[in-house]
């Protein structure tokens, strides 16, 4: 585990930009590390919605744990897990809950400040970072801000609001900077150049490509859960097409072949 823990690390290093296609369960794990993925990354959305609860810390950290196993089971790539908000509204929670999923295999987590006060994502830092040293883990904490995603302040405050917890969050102990809904590359590369920490930006409409990413100062770019949602669409459609008139023929348009699926599984 330390190896993978050193690889995760170093990959936000460079060469090049680190893209995390995010996966939801061991199945699309194994699939995304087939075609090349150098390391895994779950959306707490795609996790949730498979496992049958909404996103936003309703999943049951047991479930969560769970599907953290079955992952690192598949997979010989690092695994970093959307820890949320570490499901609990305090430090001592988040710190309790982060057991699970250490033991699990992961190496990395997201964790998120929301709407809540940013000393209280710091506290969950530093109680965090305190139980993955005591079991000889260098987890490596993508601390997310919301201050864009929630407009947690007037659109003029949100840049200087996003620097400040960034400087905050570096201090208790985060490893990167997370900073989900800024598409706009002055704003990208003002919020890079005001930490050392790797920044990390999220797919989205309008975000410029990776290529123009990497010298804003991005070392990081996620899917978040666009491929579980784009995933989802297409499913539905097949299913409501099919219930409708019961047709064989879309249902083999663009699929993966039986064989080539199964054999992701062999000796895993």
């Amino acid at each position: 585990m330390s190896d993978l823990a050193a690889i995760f690390r170093s990959l936000h290093q460079g060469p090049t930009l680190l893209r995390l296609a995010n996966a939801w369960d061991a199945g699309s794990a194994r699939l995304i590390e087939s075609v090349g993925a150098p390391a895994i990354a779950t959306t707490s959305a795609g996790v949730a919605w498979a496992e049958g609860y909404p996103d936003g810390d309703a999943l049951p950290v047991k479930a969560l744990a769970a599907v953290v196993a079955t992952i690192t089971r598949v997979i010989r790539v690092p695994l970093s897990v959307d820890f949320e908000g570490g499901y609990s509204h305090e430090p001592a929670g988040a710190a309790e809950n982060i057991a699970p999923l250490l033991d699990a295999g992961a190496v990395g987590i997201n964790i998120e400040d929301g709407t809540a006060p940013p000393e209280l994502l710091c506290s969950k830092i530093e109680a965090i970072k305190r139980v993955a040293a005591a079991k000889g883990i260098d987890l490596y904490i993508n601390a997310r801000t919301d201050v864009y995603l929630q407009g947690l302040v007037p659109e003029a405050e949100r840049l200087a609001e996003t620097k400040r917890r960034a400087a905050l969050y570096r201090e208790a102990g985060a490893d990167g900077i997370f900073a989900p809904a800024v598409i706009d590359p002055a704003t990208i590369r003002a919020i890079a150049e005001a930490t050392p920490l790797p920044l990390n930006v999220l797919a989205r409409k309008g975000l410029p490509p990776a290529a123009e990413l990497a010298p804003l100062g991005v070392r990081r770019l996620s899917a978040g859960s666009g491929i579980c949602q784009a995933l989802w669409g297409r499913a539905a459609a097949l299913a409501r097409g099919f219930l409708t008139d019961g047709a064989s023929d879309p249902l083999a348009e663009g699929a993966m072949i039986y064989p080539e699926i199964n054999a992701l599984f062999q000796g895993r």
